[in-house]
């Protein structure tokens, strides 16, 4: 920017600033109650730019000026209007201001964010009174804790006293699971129970289908009216799968596209056919549920499940331990019992280190494809042992039946494709 348009603008900045939050408060208070009004805050804004350009002694001058007009104000409205918005924003327009002459632009969109704050008053004080429960706001702050307290502290490498496990990937691993509740929760109590649980299922499933179908399984263990919704989004989780193992593909070793194709398009129509099905089952469960006022499904309920994270986490560390221990007792040429079990963890990982090796001449194609291939069913055998945390048997046993049928589609097309591509 040119230095000689820098002041300028700060000054533009700062009368805007105000301008615009004074607007705002001279709309939502009648005149009886103002204590101070659009010409206040623009002022006030005005205040606090020429206090910055002389000095900080001036701009504390102004600011504790400020401050006390506001309180004087304040107690003179304070029997018609308890509130300090007004208040606090006459304080906030005079740092505006001062922040202008430095940073023109920041303090214009700090600007426009405090308006739109103070225009959603009623929105956000009838979500925090009405929409939001005691429960989910403690489930938000023990999540709050989960991210910022206990995850920084974890050491993020292998310990030996651990079997070689990283604390730090697990407990991600455990936090993802409880995010990836709490957003298929907040996309049931937005879109639904039929579309809300679909659309988490298959945007959680980009980041981890297994995680994903834990959640949905858990909640349909704590809701029966939540069964065919959760199910569908689980279904569709392994549409996102199927997807994303192509698209890696794709990117990582195209020359192993051609034979893992027919397997993946058998697998991608496999995976759609059943999660088309489980929508229908749940849209059908909704009219149902609609018809019926006596089983309404609950949408303010827990948004995660913390024991039920921690029992994930902990299973997939076993799993990760004993992967490492056969890796170490196979050695390098047990690259498809190691896919395979490292599979059980993360089928993308797993899939990718084989075509890795594929494209850099270490892996044969055939080889290469079936490692792809296991990594795959081993994590479908991971899905079915993660939906069953929450012991919904019956959701269990639709989702086994199309893993096993996905899978299926896998290893046939796997088969063709050598006869299909006229070759070895």
């Amino acid at each position: 920017m040119d230095p000689s348009l820098h002041e300028p603008l700060g000054w533009v900045a700062a009368l805007a600033a105000g301008l615009l939050i004074g607007i705002e408060r001279e709309r939502s208070q009648p005149d009886e109650q103002s204590s101070a009004g659009l010409r206040s805050f623009a002022l006030a804004a005005l205040a606090g730019a020429v206090a910055q350009r002389l000095g900080a002694a001036a701009l504390a001058a102004a600011l504790l000026g400020v401050a006390a007009l506001a309180v004087a104000g304040y107690w003179r409205s304070s029997t018609n209007d308890p509130g300090l918005t007004t208040e606090l924003a006459l304080l906030l327009s005079l740092l505006l201001g001062a922040l202008a002459m430095r940073q023109p632009a920041l303090a214009s969109a700090l600007a426009v964010l405090s308006v739109l704050l103070l225009v959603a008053k009623a929105r956000l004080h009838g979500f925090a009174r009405r929409v939001l429960s005691e429960q989910e706001l403690q489930h938000a702050l023990l999540l709050a804790a989960a991210v910022l307290v206990v995850l920084p502290l974890l050491p993020d490498r292998g310990l030996g006293w651990l079997g070689g496990l990283n604390p730090h990937l697990l407990w991600t691993l455990a936090v993802l699971l409880m995010l990836m509740q709490s957003l298929g929760h907040v996309a049931l109590r937005w879109l639904g129970p039929e579309r809300g649980l679909a659309l988490s299922g298959l945007f959680g499933g980009l980041v981890s289908s297994t995680a994903t179908i834990a959640a949905l399984a858990q909640r349909a263990g704590r809701q029966r009216e939540a069964f065919a919704p959760a199910l569908a989004g689980a279904l569709w989780s392994n549409v996102a799968t199927v997807a994303e193992l192509a698209v890696m593909a794709a990117v990582v070793s195209p020359a192993l596209l051609g034979r893992l194709a027919p397997g993946l398009l058998l697998a991608a129509g496999v995976t759609v056919g059943a999660a088309w099905w489980g929508s229908r089952q749940a849209r059908r469960q909704a009219r149902r549920q609609a018809g019926d006022a006596s089983r309404p499904l609950s949408l303010a309920g827990q948004p995660f499940s913390a024991r039920g994270a921690l029992v994930f986490a902990g299973v997939l560390g076993l799993v990760l331990f004993v992967a490492d221990l056969a890796r170490r007792r196979f050695g390098g040429g047990g690259v498809l019992v190691a896919t395979t079990l490292a599979g059980f963890a993360d089928a993308h990982a797993s899939a990718v280190s084989a075509l890795q090796l594929h494209a850099a001449g270490m892996l044969p194609a055939p080889l290469a494809a079936a490692c792809v291939a296991a990594a795959f069913s081993s994590n479908s055998i991971s899905k079915v042992l993660a939906s069953a945390t929450a012991r919904s048997w019956r959701f269990s046993a639709w989702l086994a039946a199309s893993q096993v049928a996905t899978v299926a589609g896998l290893w046939a097309g796997l088969a063709l494709a050598p006869w299909l591509l006229g070759g070895p």
